[in-house]
């Protein structure tokens, strides 16, 4: 049996298998959460731009925008992926070094809104597409995420295992989906090393390419199904020759939607140890950010390569530079989406901040990325004083993580400045409450 077709096997018997009550919880945290990142993300400059270079493609078709537009469905995974990974508060898997919610969730979304289906079917085409997905990321490993960004490559698995479970796919079926997804994965990391709105839309385009691969094998269109262990497949082409066993072994125990990261911050996962354990010290020790003389992060060497920009320019760089964000809990106690505004980034208090905070790799830290995200922060006072903690992870993190009361207020927070208290209570109210006798056709910022 070819790996494609093992998760296959797997991934078709979900649309009647017995899942437990936990994890369709779990299944429900996910959608709540990509929903508090796809509103603000609907509003952002390169959503609205996308919107219009589709304009031909909306107010027709069963799936929503998150405004209420309608589309076809794959316009609206390409529109609602690009959105829910625009403000950097999507989920997490982190042993992936990936993003599931925004391609997974926004192809459900659509394809379930298209067909008609009821809030357990698309709960269902979530875990499926969750659990398929991450496995195949893990898999690839970080030798994939030296140049690969794991939600554009990564992310097509998600969709297309979500796309196939709703459309009742066969296992031969689910199988050539998974192996036509593979030969649409892209998305480089070199997208993300300037300004650029190129990498939300890796996501976007993983959530479309994943749903074309389903459909298109509705309709018989057939793939390589060694894609993925082939002498010319993805596993060596974008990875290191991985051990595609492994990613097998626990798939029929395990739900890795149960472990999924949320976010806590409004900027990149690599960052959130730095800020965790800043804002630790300037909490027990009462530092005032304007007596700070130096500050030494040192982390696992991913979170430098990706986000170790020393001066930031846009917003896009800001949510990419560990000295900017750490220099903003220091000075304002969080960090969320108004970190990111004209006048923080152009602030010379926290610019000045910012060149007092030297960056490290720590070898410990760095080993056992990407299984643990630590980061040990010190900081000097122009009195003399110095201050350490260990950070071993991170708040959201699946062993530190959002309760259900704090990713409702984490929802709240980002959904109601756009679509007003009244309107985001209803909609937090039915996405907890999805089940089979749930309709999907209002779950949008209006009626």
């Amino acid at each position: 049996m070819y790996v494609c077709e093992a998760f296959a096997s797997y991934g078709a018997s979900l649309a009647e298998k017995t899942v437990p009550d936990a994890v369709f919880h779990h299944a429900r945290r996910a959608v709540v959460d990509w929903y508090a990142a796809l509103v603000p993300g609907s509003i952002m400059p390169v959503t609205s731009k996308l919107q219009a270079t589709l304009s031909d493609e909306l107010d027709v078709g069963g799936a929503r925008l998150a405004l209420g537009q309608s589309a076809h469905a794959r316009a609206a995974a390409l529109i609602n992926g690009t959105a829910s990974h625009a403000a950097e508060v999507d989920d997490i898997y982190k042993y992936a070094i990936y993003h599931p919610g925004a391609p997974t969730i926004s192809a459900a979304l659509a394809l379930a809104q298209s067909l008609k289906a009821n809030g357990e079917d698309f709960l269902r085409a979530v875990i499926a597409g969750y659990e398929i997905s991450t496995r195949i990321g893990q898999t690839l490993g970080r030798n994939h995420y030296k140049f690969w960004h794991n939600t554009g490559t990564v992310g097509v698995f998600g969709s297309a295992a979500a796309g196939a479970l709703l459309l009742r796919l066969n296992a031969e079926e689910f199988a050539h989906a998974l192996a036509t997804a593979a030969t649409f994965a892209a998305g480089l990391q070199q997208a993300f090393k300037m300004d650029s709105m190129s990498k939300p839309l890796h996501s976007g385009r993983a959530a479309e390419a994943g749903l074309l691969a389903a459909m298109g094998a509705a309709q018989g269109i057939t793939g390589s199904l060694d894609i993925l262990e082939g002498e010319f497949g993805m596993g060596r082409a974008m990875s290191s020759d991985p051990n595609w066993q492994e990613a097998l072994a626990n798939i029929h125990d395990t739900y890795n939607i149960c472990s999924v990261t949320f976010k806590n911050h409004a900027c990149c996962g690599h960052t959130f140890a730095p800020i965790d354990g800043a804002l630790a010290l300037k909490s027990k020790h009462d530092i005032d950010s304007e007596h700070i003389h130096r500050v030494i992060v040192s982390t696992y060497g991913p979170a430098l390569d990706v986000a170790g920009n020393p001066s930031p320019s846009t917003a896009a760089e800001a949510r990419f530079s560990i000295p900017f964000v750490v220099a903003t809990a220091l000075m304002h106690g969080s960090v969320r989406l108004a970190a990111f505004s004209d006048q923080r980034l152009s602030d010379t208090g926290l610019r000045a901040l910012m060149t007092k905070i030297n960056l490290a790799i720590d070898p410990t830290f760095d080993a056992v990325f990407p299984g643990q995200r630590a980061a040990r922060v010190s900081i000097e006072t122009s009195d003399g004083k110095s201050y350490q903690t260990v950070q071993p992870t991170r708040k959201g993190d699946p062993d530190m993580p959002l309760s259900d009361a704090e990713l409702q207020e984490k929802f709240d927070e980002l959904v109601e400045p756009v679509l007003g208290k009244t309107r985001a209570a209803l909609i937090s109210q039915k996405l907890w409450g999805l089940d089979a006798g749930s309709s999907l056709d209002d779950l949008c910022g209006s009626e």
